[in-house]
């Protein structure tokens, strides 16, 4: 049985029109990510990958999926980290 990699926690980006409105207006971010991966590790990992501070971190699982919201707090442009990944 082959192992899992437990490094690798935000799998992908998500960008829908809705998550570019996300974006620009809410100062959000969206990732797709592994269903056992907990809020707070999320959080961490967004912190250390794009040298900004997360406000809050909201889950959605569908479809075997799980999506995380991340708002980033006030003087954090998440268009900014947006710009740096390719999705704006």
């Amino acid at each position: 049985m082959a192992k899992e990699n437990k490094n690798i926690i935000l799998e992908k980006t998500r960008t829908t029109e809705k998550v570019v409105r996300m974006i620009e207006i809410d100062n959000i971010l969206s990732f797709e990510v592994d269903r056992s991966v907990r809020k707070a590790e999320i959080k961490n990992e967004v912190e250390n990958l794009f040298d900004v501070k997360v406000e809050t971190v909201r889950t959605l699982t569908r479809k075997n999926k799980k999506i995380a919201y991340v708002k980033l707090k006030k003087g954090f442009a998440a268009a900014d980290v947006a710009t740096k990944l390719g999705m704006l």
